[in-house]
């Protein structure tokens, strides 16, 4: 506990407020003792043979200096356990990748001294003292690591529950400030462009070794937090929006950032499982935010809906900031280097990160996240659909804050708050597509990758071929029986399989790009995440006018009917993926 606390923002602020007398990593500590290995290495004058390559134990290449990633140039370098696999630096999901993680997994179970190495120019490059290394976030314990994922995950379910919890305020709003319904619902669609535009920004700034992504986390969080309360007392319709796109952007770092910190914390086959309970916090948290507001904002007005977000993100900041350790491997080595030379005095002694970052500005960094996006989704049809298809179906899902408004008050009779309960189906779908996706990753996946070893990418999509045709069945059953004469559990068993069906496919895609464009993943996700929410902010917005215009049932036949090119891009996709990644300048084949 007390190095989950040092390692917390409040131990941080505690080191750097008493000089480091308090919360002392081991080389602060008296009487540590430097690693034989490095005392040998800061007296040895023998030159490096190689970039990365010297052997620490034996002739014998071992598991650490086998992993090897390509190099701007082209060709290859191995690669220490200094890298961590995150959504900026993803490894080729190879058999031999696989078979590596496999090793690690068991040399982390005994005690093997990790030696450091020596480059072409002298630098002695810090790594894990050993192979169970209790500052290695991998090494950490599964209640250490299910913790942090669980605080992970109710981190993301504020932010996106912030979104939707709006929603019961509309018709107060449309009172307040004398503007149209159109115009009330504007507060939640620039809330989700802007936790899409968010990514763009944050993602690569937490793969800058010298941050890291706590400072994100808590930086933009704690502004988050902060916004929520003039957000509940802003006065002019003008100044609520603002606020609320301020609120989505200083937000997005959970959608940003997450999916990396696990990425960090979990193995190659224990990583979906923890990606799956990430991606069902950030599925629920829209849906339940009708329920949390509805009978609130019935009994204590509109604002009440824009306090509860205040009240459920502010104790998730505390225990943040109290309990959240920084778990980027880059920035915890090169601190560790840091240290290390102020012991020694020897400035030889540096991270991984700290060379590869000379050089290296973070503006450059943050054009190219915004540019390579654009670039792949033009130039690659793959990437094309995927951010196409996905877009469609998440803007669909917001276009139900606007029809469940017309169809379960006007049709039913249904209370605001009872609004918010109808929203609990898509509750029920992310328990039904949680149940199909880890049945499906424990009985087959997994122990077709332990037998097998990693088939083709295509062969992840398996599941998404049948859920595909879940999103227009869904959709049409919701759109013919949402009517007076037919009981209203019908039309909700069709939102039910729809959000299933959809969570599935989400998750089949979302394991397809990395496989695929290794090299590109941050960028791809980042830009997805702006192409969805920039899809479901206009949704929001055309939503209300086409089910008013066409009716429910045309309006919501008209968005089944898109969805069903998606059974058609699913099967191209599956069949003729091979060969566009071959075609492909960014994808590996």
């Amino acid at each position: 506990m007390a190095d989950t606390i040092r390692d917390a923002p409040i131990g941080q602020i505690i080191r750097w407020v008493t000089g480091n007398k308090y919360f002392q990593y081991p080389e602060e500590k008296a009487g540590f003792e430097l690693p034989i290995s490095y005392t040998t290495a800061l007296n040895s004058s023998e030159k490096p043979t190689a970039l990365l390559g010297s052997r620490s134990t034996s002739e014998t290449p071992t598991p650490l200096e086998r992993i090897t990633t390509k190099t701007s140039h082209g060709g290859n370098e191995e690669l220490a356990l200094t890298r961590t696999k995150s959504r900026g630096d993803t490894q080729n999901f190879t058999e031999e990748r696989l078979e590596i993680d496999q090793e690690l997994a068991l040399e982390r179970t005994k005690t093997t001294p990790i030696a450091p190495t020596k480059t072409a120019d002298g630098n002695i490059l810090v790594d894990w003292y050993t192979t169970d290394d209790p500052a290695n976030p991998q090494n950490w314990s599964n209640i250490k690591r299910n913790l942090i994922t669980f605080l992970i995950c109710l981190y993301t379910f504020a932010v996106y529950t912030g979104s939707a919890i709006y929603t019961s305020s509309e018709e107060g709003v449309i009172r307040k400030f004398g503007v149209s319904p159109t115009d009330a619902s504007l507060p939640l669609s620039l809330y989700v462009l802007a936790y899409g535009i968010g990514p763009l920004i944050f993602a690569p700034m937490s793969e800058i070794p010298v941050i890291g992504r706590n400072p994100v986390y808590v930086a933009t969080f704690f502004i988050f937090v902060i916004l929520s309360l003039p957000t509940a007392l802003v006065d002019n319709f003008a100044g609520l929006l603002v606020l609320r796109f301020l609120q989505g952007f200083f937000g997005s770092p959970c959608l940003a950032n997450s999916g990396a910190t696990m990425q960090d914390m979990y193995s190659l086959l224990k990583l979906p499982y923890a990606m799956t309970f990430w991606v069902a916090a950030a599925y629920c948290g829209p849906s339940l935010g009708p329920l949390l507001s509805g009978f609130a904002v019935t009994a204590k007005g509109w604002r009440w809906s824009l306090w509860e977000i205040l009240w459920l993100a502010g104790p998730i900041l505390i225990v943040m900031f109290l309990f959240l350790p920084e778990t980027s491997t880059p920035n915890l080595l090169l601190r560790r280097a840091d240290r290390l030379r102020k012991l020694t005095g020897d400035h030889r002694l540096k991270a991984q990160s700290e060379i590869d970052q000379e050089g290296l500005k973070p503006s450059a960094v943050i054009i190219d996240a915004l540019i390579k996006p654009i670039e792949i989704t033009v130039k690659d049809p793959a990437i094309a659909f995927v951010n196409l298809y996905t877009s469609l179906v998440y803007g669909i899902y917001y276009s139900f804050f606007e029809a469940f408004p017309l169809v379960y008050p006007v049709m039913y009779g249904f209370s605001l708050g009872m609004i918010g309960v109808v929203f609990l189906c898509v509750l029920v779908a992310c328990f039904i597509g949680m149940a199909i996706y880890i049945s499906y990753l424990y009985f087959y996946i997994v122990p077709d990758i332990m037998k097998n070893g990693l088939r083709v990418q295509e062969h992840r999509l398996i599941p998404a071929l049948f859920g595909c045709f879940g999103p227009p069945i869904g959709l049409f059953i919701f759109a013919w029986t949402s009517n007076p004469d037919i009981h209203w559990i019908a039309s909700v068993i069709g939102i039910t399989i729809y959000a299933a069906s959809v969570f599935v496919v989400m998750q089949c895609i979302f394991v397809y790009v990395p496989l695929s464009y290794p090299q590109y993943a941050a960028s791809l996700f980042a830009g997805n995440d702006f192409f969805r929410s920039a899809l479901a902010c206009g949704s929001i917005l055309f939503g209300r006018p086409l089910f008013i215009n066409m009716g429910i049932g045309k309006g919501v036949s008209v968005l089944g009917g898109l969805s069903t090119l998606g059974i058609i891009g699913m099967f191209t996709l599956y069949f003729t993926g091979a060969k566009l990644r071959a075609r492909s300048k960014f994808a590996v084949a």
